[in-house]
């Protein structure tokens, strides 16, 4: 005979209740025990949960949750209903997870639950089935749980007074809204001492432990790392411990099972050789549970309580739900902080080894992780003394934020740094650095999961290309700029005004092996500011490139304090407020979620204003640059400065104008002659009444002539354009070339203005 056989032929039934499939298989007993037809059914979870009622099937999932969480074996006392409400019988419900096997189930796991089915006496008074559910008290039919271990069973069995009846729906609600508290909290925490904070500040509800302690496993070892309660001065007895020893955190470590000791008596008994040392702090009741994730304990949670407690399902239940969600807060801040920390020691590495001090100027560096991940990229800046008592600063971005970005930028800083040490020229360190970056095996700087990481994989895949800014800069001011690929610096001017510098540029380094990356000088007045940035600080808060410099531009411009006080201004009004510390000096803040994409470095070049005059004479702003005959293209450069220039002038059809005449000298220079030509805007006077001199020089000796076009020629204007917009215009010779030039006068109108 078999085993169902014999269990039938005792009136218990068998039933299997598979997650997975969100299904209940009964037999034929279980079936007629649950008011269905005796014989083999299948239910689904929400057919099952008819058939018992509402408050029995809440305590039959809180007690299966327990059973699944705990590996024990729980009995309940449970209602069984028929469809128009009435109670046909009482049912004992006897459920363990099959096999035994899922100890510490994560929350969304599959299981299996197995159970055993038997018709039990009505309660405390003789009545008959077919009463109404309502004229029956509720205290009458409690859930009960067996207090004594089966025969034979491998697991101890959940414990609770028989008479103890079932949770009141007020309580349920009040645990459910603790739990999202709780939740909300832990999910908000960003460091270890934030979730330990969570911990000692949160209300059990129904529960009042008077101390907490919250262990972590350290290799073979269990430490503590956050005590609350009235004992913090007296930890021998919450000290550290080894894995092996007697203690119940030990165990509940070592077990994957919580340890529950409702009395100094139970206490003693099942851990006497560490009962000495708890025994003086005067507790009454003792709960450990381990701190599990993904299958892995990392600590331990113990709770001690000033009164004996029962521990009842609902309330283990509830302990168990709290530690889950404070292992995940754990596991997951430890993450964080490792990962925060090996940002941190790359950032270091890109910093500059010491500060170097530029002779009459000041050097400002801001660098800003990229928001979430590892929080490390391949943008970098750095400050190099060179041979000729000059410095250069160096600012760069390599493609990508990751740990490969990271590891191609501290090899090509070094590079940089050893070229520039060498004693070369902008063009010549850059030019190196080239083939340097476009040298690079990518099997050098293998990533797990990457291209190179795979065998199939092409290892061009996975090369990288870096964009970089160098400035070699003299104490006079002079600087020489040579640029790959990267956003050109501006100046701001000591009346405000900002101006970009236009650098001739190379392509980025790594992508061309032969490129060449020509000079530009640019003169850096007294009390003038030179500002260098990555394209993140220009597209921070999800700004296009366009609005991002306009902004840029226009709280570089209002602002007049120190180079310290712009460095952080420019991060606020870009990026947010402050918060931590950063790379480079002075402050800055931590990477917000869902805004930046990209990591953040500038430099500050501030020259010094040097000893203020007795009468002051009025700021003069200039423009310098060359226009080669290769690079025809830079004209429309010359018209963007230009405008820059007179961002504030007070007519604005003048303004048009002068950059209508600036493009048609310089376009005369490099068509007519052979030379390259060179530009020099002079902006002079006080704001109203100043005065516009624009200079543009070649090295040809052939002077203009006045010509008489026709109404359908297309070129020969040049001097009549003149005539009609300037205030004043003429030529000069030079010994080498000559030089035509135009005035304009602010607030006046010129012979044909209108």
């Amino acid at each position: 005979m078999h085993t169902e056989d014999i269990l039938a032929a005792t009136g218990v039934g068998l039933w299997r209740w598979d997650n997975t499939a969100g299904v209940i298989t009964l037999d034929a007993t279980a079936a007629r025990l649950l008011g269905l037809p005796p014989e083999e059914t299948v239910l689904t979870e929400s057919a099952l949960r008819s058939r018992f009622h509402a408050l029995d099937y809440a305590e039959l999932a809180n007690v299966a949750a327990l059973a699944i969480a705990e590996g024990t074996i729980a009995e309940a006392l449970q209602r069984v209903v028929a469809p128009d409400g009435t109670v046909l019988r009482i049912v004992r419900n006897r459920l363990a997870l099959a096999g035994q096997t899922l100890m510490g189930t994560e929350p969304g796991q599959s299981f299996v639950l197995h159970g055993l089915l038997t018709e039990a006496p009505w309660p405390n008074r003789p009545a008959g089935a077919g009463e109404e559910v309502s004229e029956i008290p509720q205290e009458t039919y409690p859930v009960e749980i067996t207090a004594e271990r089966p025969p034979g069973a491998s697991v101890p069995t959940v414990q609770s007074p028989a008479a103890q009846a079932p949770a009141a729906a007020e309580w349920r609600h009040s645990r459910e809204a603790f739990l999202l508290d709780v939740g909300k909290a832990l999910a908000e925490a960003q460091t270890t001492q934030e979730v330990l904070r969570v911990a000692g500040q949160m209300s059990l509800p129904g529960l009042t432990p008077s101390s907490l302690v919250i262990y972590g496993v350290r290799g073979d070892r269990l430490t503590p790392i956050g005590y609350y309660g009235p004992d913090v001065d007296r930890r021998p007895a919450f000290g550290e411990t080894t894995l092996e020893s007697d203690y119940p955190g030990s165990t509940a470590v070592r077990t994957g099972r919580a340890v529950y000791l409702s009395s100094p008596e139970e206490y003693r008994r099942r851990f006497p050789a560490v009962w000495p040392l708890v025994e003086g702090y005067g507790r009454r009741a003792w709960a450990y549970l381990p701190l599990i994730v993904g299958g892995r304990t990392i600590g331990a949670w113990l709770l001690a309580f000033g009164a004996p407690v029962a521990f009842t399902p609902d309330e283990r239940q509830l302990l168990v739900s709290v530690a889950r969600m404070l292992a995940q807060a754990l596991s997951r801040v430890y993450i964080q902080e490792s990962k925060r920390e090996l940002a941190d020691s790359l950032q270091r590495t890109m910093r500059p080894a010491q500060r170097t001090a530029v002779p009459g100027m000041t050097v400002v560096s801001r660098y800003l992780p990229v928001g979430g991940g590892l929080q490390v990229g391949g943008d970098w800046y750095d400050v190099i003394p060179l041979p000729s008592g000059r410095t250069a600063l160096v600012i760069g971005d390599v493609q990508g934020h990751d740990v490969r970005a990271a590891g191609v930028m501290t090899q090509l800083r070094i590079a940089l740094r050893a070229y520039a040490a060498e004693g070369h020229r902008p063009d010549a360190v850059l030019a190196r650095a080239n083939r340097f970056l476009a040298g690079m095996e990518t099997g050098d700087l293998p990533e797990p999961g990457g291209a190179a990481g795979r065998a199939d994989a092409d290892p061009a895949d996975d090369h990288r290309f870096a964009t970089c800014l160098y400035v070699e800069a003299d104490p006079d001011g002079a600087l020489d700029i040579a640029r790959a690929g990267h956003p050109e610096p501006v100046v701001r001017l000591a009346d405000g005004a900002v101006l970009t510098c236009s650098v001739a540029p190379g392509p980025p380094l790594g992508i061309v092996t032969g490129a060449d990356y020509p000079v530009t000088r640019v003169a850096l007045g007294r009390g003038e500011t030179l500002l260098m940035c990555t394209d993140g600080l220009v597209e921070a808060g999800g700004l296009d490139y366009d609005a991002g410099w306009a902004r840029l531009r226009k709280v570089l411009g209002e602002h007049g304090g120190s180079p310290e006080n712009l460095a952080d201004t420019l991060i606020h009004a870009m990026h947010g407020a402050p918060t931590r510390h950063v790379t480079g000096t002075g402050h800055g803040m931590e990477p917000r979620a869902g805004g930046r994409e990209d990591d953040i470095a500038l430099m500050l070049l501030s020259r010094e204003g040097g000893v203020p005059e007795v009468r002051p004479r009025p700021l003069v702003r200039r423009l310098v640059m060359s226009v080669a005959q290769s690079e025809q293209a830079r004209v429309s450069d010359a018209r963007h400065q230009l405008r820059e220039l007179l961002f504030d002038w007070a007519v604005e059809d003048q303004v048009e104008g002068a950059v209508l005449l600036l493009s048609e000298l310089l376009t005369n220079a490099l068509v007519h002659t052979e030379w390259d030509a060179t530009l020099s805007a002079e902006l002079e006077g006080e704001p109203g009444s100043r005065r516009l001199r624009v200079e543009v020089a070649d090295s040809s000796e052939e002077l203009p002539h006045r010509r008489h076009p026709g109404e359908l020629a297309s070129r020969g204007r040049g001097l009549l354009l003149l005539e009609m917009l300037a205030h004043a215009w003429g030529v000069e010779p030079r010994g080498a070339g000559k030089s035509i030039w135009f005035e304009l006068h602010e607030a006046e109108e010129g012979p044909d203005w209108g």
